[in-house]
């Protein structure tokens, strides 16, 4: 992260959540979302009350998240 910005400092008001479903998506989905050049939030469609996590592009990267698969470009 640039400037040693802390991803949960950085604003979801307007950030797009997109699905990627590895299966039927009645049961629902992984989000993710751009907030940052270099930040990401991930969320869990069936539990919307909880905080999405955060994540550098490199930290998704190593956890084998690809933003493509939520047709979203790193």
């Amino acid at each position: 992260m640039q400037n040693g910005t802390n991803l949960y400092q950085l604003s979801l008001g307007e950030a797009e959540f997109s699905r990627a479903c590895g299966g039927p998506c009645t049961e629902g989905c992984v989000t993710l979302a751009r907030i940052g050049e270099d930040a990401w939030a991930l969320g869990d469609s069936k539990r919307p009350e909880l905080p999405p996590l955060r994540f550098t592009t490199d930290e998704l990267d190593a956890a084998g998240i690809d933003p493509a698969r939520f047709g979203l470009l790193a």
